[in-house]
């Protein structure tokens, strides 16, 4: 008994898809897409678009911050944006990136009661992805503040504040507020077919209200199927480093981890004439 043929024609292109995560080499069946590439395109929209309109789990957070016992110097703050809501925040951008007035009084009253001076001030933010914050976030802020810890005491950390509803420039904003030389935005970045749960990290030096994103530097796709949370606290402490040691940071600050990287492990030998 001869095998039934395949209704699917397939692709040459395929063989590249354990390269990426891009849909290319699907397939056809007829002028159509296979069933099942279709399938997995409205499952990936789905939760693409899932991660935009489901909140925040910002109890859940809280909790699960808490159960790693975290050497924090204080109790998270919560803050929001002017946004009021989910509408709100996609309708209005500019919403997004300020505090609402409950929010900066909560600031003003923690800066009024602690006398001491921060060099980093670390902010999760929901952003377009609840998703990558609710699993990433929590990985991330561990993995940067053991690394923090490595430093020797080098870095002083402010309190650690939750954003509900906000977009990355409202890290200058929380960063000037707290008096801190350098934020770093942990935000759920656009999602897309293949990567719902993308966690973006900015960086900016001397944070203040109504800063340009020319200022501030960007590690993106920091999760378990891109880029490691250990590559990106590395990343990232290079920046801080830098970003301290010139006073600058964005366009001006040039991330040079992968030169660095290749320098380290080539020993100072040219690949190409290795035996």
């Amino acid at each position: 008994m001869s095998e039934q043929k395949s209704l699917v024609t397939g692709n040459v292109w395929r063989v590249l898809r354990q390269f990426t995560d891009a849909r290319i080499g699907l397939g056809r069946a007829g002028v159509s897409l296979p069933t099942h590439e279709l399938l997995q395109f409205q499952l990936a929209h789905a939760q693409a678009r899932d991660a935009v309109h489901f909140p925040l789990d910002v109890k859940r957070l809280m909790e699960d911050l808490d159960e790693s016992a975290l050497a924090l110097p204080k109790v998270p703050l919560l803050l929001k944006s002017q946004a009021e809501d989910r509408l709100t925040y996609l309708q209005r951008p500019d919403l997004g990136r300020r505090l609402s007035t409950e929010s900066l009084e909560s600031l003003s009253r923690y800066r009024a009661s602690d006398t001491g001076k921060s060099d980093v001030a670390i902010v999760i933010v929901d952003g377009l992805s609840s998703s990558a914050i609710q699993n990433n976030a929590l990985p991330m802020v561990t993995q940067l503040v053991r690394d923090l810890e490595d430093e020797a005491g080098d870095w002083r950390l402010a309190p650690l504040t939750i954003v509900e509803q906000g977009r990355v420039a409202i890290g200058d904003e929380i960063g000037e507020s707290l008096g801190a030389s350098v934020v770093i935005v942990l935000i759920g970045e656009r999602p897309g077919l293949s990567s719902p749960d993308s966690l973006g990290i900015y960086l900016t030096w001397g944070p203040e209200s109504g800063l340009s994103d020319a200022r501030r530097n960007c590690i993106s796709n920091v999760r378990p199927a891109g880029l490691s949370f250990e590559h990106a606290s590395q990343r990232l402490l290079y920046l801080m480093r830098e970003a301290r040691r010139l006073r600058i940071s964005g366009v001006d600050l040039k991330d040079r981890t992968e030169e660095v990287v290749i320098e380290k492990t080539s020993n100072n030998k040219n690949f190409l004439t290795e035996n």
